[in-house]
């Protein structure tokens, strides 16, 4: 990734962009594609059902950590018809490193036990029938349309992206789905499964939710909070 002196600059620090919310969330996506161009999941899956299942442990964990559990869990849970019928008990066992491992066995226990009795073992490929899942919501559904099937139905709102397009100017909401909807009116459509790794990776990298390296942001002379939060630093 390039930093940000690596790019013609317009305006001193403190000064602000005078680009209107489309304008800079066009500029945002030109930048970050030349930045990120390789942005993608870091989860490790070899079929729908094995990322439907990763995503859902992801909660509140890092793909990391996720990563170690999976191998165990899907060498002896290898499809949705034998999580439907697993001891939560060893489930939890196996997946009590991601946090939260109670409520998550029960959930992709119950997921697989949907998608057995009413998807005939395979993972739906639609955002009304994968938020019918239990645990399934909308940012989940988002990244098993994308990265199984290539369908971009969203922008899957996860912390990095929240904190980032609220940073950005591009949405003042909170809620996550309110914040996905002013997302999707500023990208196009075609950009929507890319643009949200490209925000993951920037927020991993430059934009800390506490210390965002604002000095080498390739952002900065566009983005509204640039050098105002407290605590940020020159360099990563």
């Amino acid at each position: 990734m390039r930093g940000a002196t690596g790019y013609h600059r317009t305006l001193k620090r403190g000064e602000r962009s005078s680009m209107d919310t489309a304008e800079r969330a066009e500029e945002i996506s030109r930048r970050l594609a030349e930045a990120y161009p390789d942005a993608h999941i870091m989860l490790a899956y070899e079929n729908p059902f094995q990322l439907l299942v990763a995503v859902m442990l992801s909660a509140q964990t890092t793909d990391v950590t996720v990563n170690k559990v999976t191998p165990e869990l899907f060498a002896a849970y290898p499809t949705a018809e034998a999580l439907a019928s697993a001891d939560q008990a060893d489930v939890e066992r196996i997946i009590y490193r991601t946090g939260f491992f109670r409520n998550k066995a029960k959930n992709i226990i119950a997921a697989a036990r949907m998608i057995q009795s009413e998807f005939g073992g395979e993972v739906p490929r639609t955002m009304e029938e994968l938020t019918r899942l239990p645990g399934v919501a909308r940012k989940t559904a988002n990244i098993v349309l994308y990265n199984a099937f290539g369908i971009l139905d969203g922008i899957a709102v996860d912390t990095h992206v929240l904190r980032l397009a609220q940073r950005l100017g591009l949405s003042s909401n909170k809620d996550p789905e309110k914040v996905e909807r002013d997302l999707m009116a500023l990208f196009p459509r075609e950009e929507w499964g890319a643009i949200t790794y490209r925000l993951i990776d920037h927020g991993r990298a430059v934009c800390d939710a506490k210390r965002p390296a604002c000095g080498a942001c390739v952002l900065a002379d566009i983005c509204p909070s640039a050098f105002s939060v407290k605590g940020w630093r020159e360099s990563v």
